[in-house]
């Protein structure tokens, strides 16, 4: 598990996540690397909650394969190179499925639950798009825009609660508590539902400025190391470095906060 949120404004996308891995027995390394500049030179960048592998390879380490193909750099699949005139972030979200799902997990014994999150621009377009992949265990259905240019706001995925609580006004187990205060499922779901748009709290507007918008991840992020540090019962699933990148129209992917020297304030890792 993990945390990962996305600020989308009229100046760009800002992708912020914390650096815990969660390992299938149980241990947790606080150095796990969860946004990758998936595109070099253009304004894409992807980044992942849940499995950190799919078999025996690292979700990083295949992150960087695509990319590799992506710039041209795979003899076996020249035709992945992108066009800097014609790409569609789409296109970059069809091929990291059909990479991710059909060439590995589809065929590894292993299950695999990976959500991925592809934000950046499209060829020649005005404004950023946000689209997601998800692979859970042996399926993974076609990619999904979940906001497109017209959309802005704050996205969130992996450790829910925290942000839940703060942004929806509601935890996870909201529905449960009102079902055994008596209410049916039905009317327990449209409670909720109700509940969530009066509680909901706006915390971003297509017109921040950019600096602000880091500054608003950077503070989803480490609410949500913080909140999941003191909840006794919740797994220690969140923590570690935060890491911010930006993506901006003419700036393209650049670092922000990143726990990697290797990672330049453009491109990088």
């Amino acid at each position: 598990m993990t945390v990962i949120v996305s600020v989308k404004i009229n100046d760009g996308v800002v992708m912020a996540a914390d650096s815990a891995g969660s390992m299938a027995s149980g241990q947790i390394y606080a150095h796990a690397n969860k946004i990758t500049n998936i595109c070099e030179g253009l304004p894409v960048g992807a980044m992942s909650t849940g499995s950190g592998g799919i078999g025996n390879e690292s979700i990083e380490t295949l992150l960087k394969d695509l990319r590799r193909r992506f710039a041209g750099r795979s003899a076996s699949h020249s035709d992945w190179k992108l066009d800097p005139n014609a790409y569609t972030i789409e296109q970059v979200a069809g091929r990291l499925r059909s990479f991710l799902f059909e060439e590995k997990a589809a065929v590894n014994e292993a299950e695999t639950s990976i959500q991925l999150r592809v934000c950046g621009y499209s060829a020649g377009r005005p404004l950023a798009e946000i689209w997601e992949v998800d692979l859970k265990r042996h399926a993974c259905p076609p990619p999904r825009c979940v906001m497109d240019e017209s959309g802005f706001g704050v996205l969130w995925n992996g450790q829910y609660e925290a942000l839940n609580r703060l942004v929806l006004g509601l935890g996870n187990d909201a529905q449960a508590v009102i079902v055994a205060s008596g209410l049916s499922e039905a009317k327990a779901a449209e409670l909720q539902a109700k509940l969530v748009k009066d509680l909901y709290v706006t915390l971003a507007v297509p017109a921040m400025p950019i600096q602000d918008a880091i500054n608003l991840a950077r503070f989803l992020v480490e609410t949500t190391i913080g909140f999941i540090q003191f909840a006794v019962f919740l797994p220690k699933s969140v923590g570690g470095a935060v890491e911010i990148a930006a993506i901006t129209k003419h700036e393209g992917f650049r670092w922000v906060q990143t726990k990697s020297p290797q990672s330049d304030a453009v491109g990088g890792r």
